[in-house]
């Protein structure tokens, strides 16, 4: 994919323009008087006086916890600010000499530090799917559907992912027309292969499985049906996928992508940026997408992790070697998901949720860039000379180190960090209140995940709407 094309590329080697033949022999401190004013090669002289604060070991981008970030070489040169891939973590112990050497140069799946979150959530969602396959073919005698139409992304049919999980709003809250209809409502059963007779005579309690759901079969007003409570519908659908080619595409940028940012940003913010995107997504989607709608996949959560890969390129851009190129890739691949999302049934709205979470996370969780975290003051040197082990240790041994000498531009970042935050998790809770309680709807929001068309005179954004139809 293209988002592969892009981190294979990784940064411009920042050394491009710096010589590679071999150093001049220094001469030899035997000749009287030369020893005191010999040049020292390894430390070309700079004029900038910004660029001394280059391994300041309180940086932001080094100090913040839960950082899998690599603090900046302590080396006296200056050609260039050392880049993410090449920092080393301040916060824990300096691996193995030996190990680093035997790693240095090495690249690829087979070699370097294990990715330990994207390792784990691949096989979780490997097994996930093997598992509906297998429940596909115990209920309807085929690992995937063809029946009673065929399922294009090769899978199991979309009444057995609503029973092990899948988000479906009828699950999860009480539905108009659903929990108060006039007359008893009969559901598809989880093995359902047709759309008549026995398949679909099942309750709302037997399709969605797990308990919580009371059958909606006596008369009554809205209130005087039980609320169906399976919240957990939220995150679930993560590890659910519609189909082969579905988990395929998604892996393949979990793998790829994904394997690349947990490397950058670290294991732990990977995580918290990964399931946070994913379950915000389906919020997002559960407030506007079609009620009928069985949304599952790792998109959301993917989106995320596409937001992040922006805003690591705007900062680092000074230092890549074709950023144009590297952004138009991002651009294409979120594009292409974007409009894949159009299509009848699908929830573009758990990608659109995903990216912006992605894009408040990354801005609240990233290092700040190189031009806002400089420092002002040169006297500064001083004290990263004495603390030049940096790190977690460094900050507590002097925390006021951490905000000193910041400009203004420091300060107004983290006020931006701070209030996209707060804004982030009040949307979050506006989206859950109005989800559950106020079910206020948008009625242009729908022509973000549908094509305002008609094909053989069906709506595509009627599709995935519940629809009953009164029994004879």
């Amino acid at each position: 994919m293209a988002s592969n094309d892009y981190y294979s590329s990784q940064h411009a080697n920042p050394y491009h323009d710096y010589s590679n033949s071999p150093l001049p022999p220094l001469p030899s401190t035997s000749h009287a008087g030369y020893a005191e004013n010999r040049y020292d090669y390894a430390r070309p002289y700079t004029s900038n006086s910004n660029d001394r604060y280059d391994n300041d070991p309180y940086d932001d981008e080094n100090s913040i916890p839960l950082s899998g970030r690599r603090a900046k070489h302590a080396s006296a040169t200056t050609i260039s600010p050392i880049l993410p891939h090449e920092q080393e973590d301040p916060f824990v112990r300096d691996a193995d000499p030996k190990k680093k050497r035997r790693r240095k140069g090495k690249d690829g799946w087979f070699s370097g530090e294990i990715t330990w979150v994207v390792f784990i959530l691949t096989v979780v969602q490997i097994f996930v799917f093997i598992g509906e396959l297998i429940k596909n073919g115990i209920l309807t005698g085929t690992p995937i559907q063809i029946q009673p139409s065929f399922n294009p992304m090769i899978g199991p049919s979309p009444y057995v992912l609503i029973n092990m999980g899948a988000r479906y709003v009828p699950c999860m809250h009480n539905v108009d027309g659903v929990q108060n209809a006039n007359d008893t409502i009969s559901w598809p059963c989880p093995n359902a292969t047709s759309t008549t007779g026995a398949d679909v005579s099942c309750a709302l309690s037997d399709l969605c499985g797990f308990g919580g759901v009371a059958d909606p079969n006596v008369n009554g007003s809205l209130e005087d049906k039980p609320e169906p409570n399976q919240g957990y519908r939220f995150i679930i659908p993560i590890f659910l996928h519609a189909g082969i080619i579905h988990i395929a595409f998604n892996m393949l940028l979990q793998l790829t992508l994904g394997r690349d940012i947990e490397k950058l940003i670290g294991s732990i913010r990977f995580a918290v940026v990964y399931f946070a995107a994913g379950i915000f997504g389906f919020v997002l989607g559960g407030n506007f997408a079609a009620n009928g709608i069985a949304s599952c996949g790792c998109s959301g959560s993917l989106f995320g992790i596409l937001a992040i890969t922006l805003l690591d390129l705007l900062y680092t851009w000074r230092e890549r070697k074709s950023p144009i190129k590297d952004l138009l890739f991002i651009l294409l691949d979120v594009c292409i998901a974007f409009v894949l999302g159009l299509l009848p049934g699908l929830d573009n709205f758990s990608h659109i949720g995903g990216f912006l979470m992605g894009l408040v996370l990354g801005i609240c969780l990233l290092r700040s860039p190189t031009q806002v975290s400089r420092r002002t003051s040169a006297d500064y040197a001083s004290m990263r000379k004495s603390s030049r082990d940096g790190g977690l240790k460094s900050f507590i041994k002097d925390p006021l180190g951490f905000f000193k000498d910041r400009r203004g531009i420091w300060w107004a970042w983290w006020l931006v960090r701070a209030a996209a935050l707060v804004g982030v998790l009040i949307g979050f809770i506006l989206l859950i209140k109005n989800f559950y309680e106020w079910r206020t709807t948008c009625s242009w929001c729908k022509y973000l995940s549908c094509l305002p068309v008609k094909v053989n005179g069906q709506d595509w954004c009627q599709i995935g709407n519940l629809q009953f139809e009164p029994k004879e």
